[in-house]
Order: structure tokens, then C-alpha cells, then sequence
């Protein structure tokens, strides 16, 4: 995988953790729709969970990508 840098708004930070980023936002907004369409939850404990466990999602995609990154490079 590509670790260029970029320049402006998202100056120094990789590849890697910008796709990070916009996957968990992504992931969130789903949440949130699919808890109150499937379960009927109000829309303020549908975005707690939409929260708590993307992040969790998101801590372990980004060292999953860091290492698969790593080892591609070996």
C-alpha cells in the first residue's frame, strides 16, 4: 500500500489513516440507520452504539492495514 503524504487540510498524516478515517465515518452513518430501521431504537442510543463499536472496528482496521502494509513491504 501507498504511505505518500499529502499535502493541505490532511498535511502528514498516511494513506492509510485517512482511509481509516472516512471508513469509520461511513461505518457510524450505516450504524445509525441500521439500528433504528432494524431494532426501532431512538435516534440518540442508535448513535451511541454507532459510535462505541466503529471505533473499536476502526482501532483494529488501522493495524490491521499498518501491518498488512508492513509485511508487504518485507
Amino acid at each position: 500500500m501507498d504511505s505518500t503524504q499529502h499535502d493541505g487540510f490532511m498535511s502528514g498524516y498516511s494513506d492509510s489513516f485517512i482511509r481509516t478515517i472516512i471508513y469509520t465515518i461511513g461505518h457510524m452513518l450505516i450504524a445509525i440507520a441500521c439500528i433504528i430501521f432494524i431494532t426501532g431504537a431512538d435516534i440518540k442510543l442508535a448513535t451511541v452504539d454507532a459510535i462505541v463499536e466503529p471505533m473499536i472496528n476502526a482501532l483494529w482496521y488501522y493495524v490491521l492495514d499498518y501491518l498488512w502494509s508492513w509485511f508487504a513491504k518485507s
